[in-house]
């Protein structure tokens, strides 16, 4: 069998982190890499599970692997696998199951695989559950030449009812905040300005689950987020990163010391992702959220005291199992009152083994697309909403890649509070960071016009 390789990664960023690192383990192992599109001889599927909707296009994806090049070896790696390695032990398009935290002996798993075909799937997966160090997983280059995504944290202990993560990823793993510092300095001696901290649960940075037996306390872990905070500051001495942007982030971890250091950082981007879910408490606390609508406000009021015109964004589930219409009402009247910068909507997806699975009152598929229509048209209105109450502002922009738009050329970028901005193209380059005002909205971006002003930071 020759060696080329080819990859598809479905789901969230820290995937997409992950799939890079195997990219380049290959290519330090001297194979060809190779489009998906193409026909190699071996592809690696990077699976999600988060959804039925991600677990059917993670089959779809293997199975059009596989008869791409009937004699490759198709390995599907990730959460999907990890959480139905059994079945896909049976699938007859597949050849090898490497779940997480496995991911850094792909080639070893592969190259075994090729020596040693068999009729059945093989099974490389650990005990998630009993895993209590990060994986070293880690990456050199990226196709993205403006910002670099970087994997801090792997695991989940929050245990929401409705959510299979935990048990496909495992508990929380904290990477070093030395090794951090070095990948981002590492890129931002390539020239990337932007970096975005990533990971399964960010908020828990800085934890590391004791082994069974270990002694209360003993572990590394502050539950205020300090430890979140350091690394934070550690990147933004960091010369050449201009900006630092986070991803999702537990509302409990916003409190004044970690809002007053964090104002205090000069790359910090003012764009914050706080995971809702509900807008109303009883469904929270059905789905095990660890907080109130009240507390989830406070937060919200406490990011705006610190920083100025900042994009606050989340995530909301329809159809949650006993989601009645009053509930739901309460939902919408919470969210309208926040005034988000835009809102993520997913109708609820049934996840065997949790516990929202087993819980009654399913929602009918018809009620949650109705629901979820409407909240989609919300967010619209709140998007439109927070650039009308900031069109006067001056955005500090970088700009990422050249598009066209009606035979237009545009330079398109995001400024520091996530807003997609277009400029007129001509002079302009990928990689600059420049300052606009927002003359109009095209689509879900707006138009900007170049200022030599300064905008107001943080």
């Amino acid at each position: 069998m020759g060696k080329s390789v080819a990859f598809y990664t479905l789901g969230c960023k820290v995937n997409h982190y992950e799939t890079q690192a195997m990219r380049e383990l290959f290519m330090q192992a001297g194979y060809e890499i190779k489009d998906f599109e193409d026909s190699a001889d071996i592809y690696v599927i990077n699976t999600c599970t988060v959804t039925n909707i991600a677990d059917r296009k993670s089959r779809q994806m293997l199975h059009r692997a596989k008869k791409r090049n009937p004699d490759a070896v198709v390995a599907a790696v990730g959460c999907y696998a990890q959480g139905d390695a059994d079945q896909l032990a049976l699938d007859d398009a597949v050849d090898l199951v490497v779940g997480n935290d496995r991911k850094g002996e792909i080639v070893r798993l592969v190259e075994n695989e090729i020596e040693n075909r068999q009729g059945a799937a093989d099974e490389e997966l650990l005990d998630i559950n009993a895993v209590r160090t990060y994986e070293p997983l880690q990456i050199s280059g990226t196709a993205d030449q403006t910002r670099v995504y970087i994997k801090i944290q792997d695991g989940c202990n929050q245990f929401c009812s409705y959510c299979r993560i935990p048990y496909v990823r495992g508990r929380v793993r904290s990477r070093s905040e030395e090794d951090i510092v070095q990948e981002v300095q590492r890129f931002a001696g390539m020239g990337f300005q932007e970096a975005v901290l990533t990971g399964i649960h960010i908020s828990s940075y800085g934890m590391q689950t004791p082994d069974a037996g270990a002694a209360p306390g003993q572990h590394d872990y502050r539950p205020d987020g300090s430890r979140l905070i350091d690394l934070i500051e550690a990147v933004d001495r960091v010369s050449g990163i201009r900006r630092i942007r986070l991803g999702s982030l537990e509302p409990r971890i916003i409190t004044e010391d970690f809002l007053q250091r964090l104002s205090a950082v000069k790359s910090i981007c003012p764009h914050f992702h706080l995971s809702l879910q509900s807008g109303c408490d009883s469904v929270l606390r059905r789905m095990n959220r660890k907080y109130t609508t009240a507390l989830f406000a406070e937060k919200c009021a406490l990011i705006r005291k610190y920083f100025h015109a900042p994009a606050i964004t989340t995530d909301v589930i329809v159809g949650f199992p006993g989601e009645t219409e009053e509930e739901f009402a309460q939902t919408v009247r919470f969210l309208s009152g926040i005034q988000f910068e835009s809102m993520h909507i997913f109708r609820y997806s049934r996840r065997d083994g949790t516990k929202a699975a087993a819980m009654p009152g399913q929602v009918d598929p018809q009620i949650m697309a109705q629901r979820s229509d409407v909240l989609l048209e919300l967010s619209a209105s709140m998007h439109e909403d927070f650039v009308e109450r900031h069109k006067d502002d001056v955005l500090e922009v970088l700009l990422e890649e050249k598009i066209e738009e009606d035979g237009i050329a545009y330079m398109c970028g995001h400024s520091r509070n996530y807003l997609k901005c277009l400029f007129p193209a001509e002079g302009l380059a990928p990689n600059q960071i420049v300052c606009g005002r927002i003359q109009g909205m095209r689509g879900d971006a707006v138009l900007c016009a170049l200022t030599e002003e300064k905008p107001q930071l943080p």
